[in-house]
């Protein structure tokens, strides 16, 4: 039996699992203290020796990445282990002043979070002499939960300004869909690298635009970036510091697949009907 091991329970692994499961793969996970049908971090020896397949999710800290700092030696002594794949962000590729970037791009960090993000690439990639290794580049991640309807119904929500500037991003259903794809590869060692992000990279205003639109509310006023930028966390100033427009054709058709929501569109219908077609008031 092909048996999957996910480091890092969250948003997207629990997505992963589910697919994974309907897919025929027997799923364990674990969760930072364990619980939930989980597996405590610190208490995965067994399920790593066991694995057929394994999946992190989980980003590097300054340490570097926590899986690897853990379970490094063990992935490489377990015989079992067919597959790797590792969630990581296009954030790797840096600022492209708004140009495509492929798969076939090479990365070029600008700033520590992709640096970051490419070392934890590179240590992951070390299996990939005798494993197939996927390497997922993420685009941001929205979903049931996460989208820009919670922010419109906690009245948070703005309508950033900052023309010609746009995000890329992958719907969790679709990531689940890409990864266990990989998985159900029949694949020669070696490493490979695959961009989770939709058919049309967008700015952030005309997503809020229609989200507003689909829950039937007047959208926020719009917000110059000049004067939205003022009080932006730290994190949120990264995220605005870099453009670039990410192409998924070669992951798309290397995987064999399309996306359930190629575009932000299709994806916030989905969001609405699985939340029930609930409003914001």
């Amino acid at each position: 039996m092909n048996r999957l091991l996910i480091f890092g329970l969250g948003y997207s692994g629990r997505a992963i699992a589910r697919a994974a499961e309907a897919a025929g793969f027997a799923v364990s996970g674990t969760t930072r203290a364990g619980g939930g049908g989980s597996i405590a971090f610190d208490a995965a020896e067994a399920a790593v020796r066991a694995a057929t397949h394994v999946v992190s999710t989980a980003g590097p800290d300054a340490g570097g990445d926590p899986v690897l700092a853990r379970y490094g030696d063990l992935i490489a002594a377990s015989p079992g282990i067919r597959w790797i794949g590792y969630l990581s962000s296009t954030v790797v590729y840096g600022d492209r002043g708004g140009g495509w970037v492929d798969e076939d791009t090479e990365a070029a960090p600008s700033q520590g979070r992709g640096q970051a993000r490419l070392e934890a690439e590179e240590a992951w990639c070390r299996f990939a002499d005798f494993r197939a290794v996927d390497i997922f580049r993420l685009g941001g991640i929205y979903g049931p939960g996460r989208s820009a309807f919670d922010d419109l119904r906690a009245g948070r929500a703005r309508r950033l300004v900052k023309p010609g500037h746009t995000f890329g991003r992958i719907h969790r259903d679709d990531i689940a869909r890409a990864v266990v794809a990989a998985m159900r590869q029949d694949r020669l060692p070696g490493r490979r690298v695959l961009n989770l992000v939709d058919d049309e990279s967008s700015e952030s205003a005309i997503v809020v635009t229609e989200a507003a639109k689909l829950l039937g509310v007047t959208p926020p006023p719009f917000v110059p970036f000049e004067v939205a930028v003022r009080d932006m966390s730290p994190m949120a100033r990264t995220f605005w510091a870099e453009n670039r427009k990410v192409a998924s054709l070669k992951t798309k058709a290397a995987l064999g697949i399309g996306w359930l929501y190629p575009t932000f569109r299709e994806g916030l219908r989905g969001i609405l009907a699985e939340e029930g077609g609930e409003g914001a008031g």
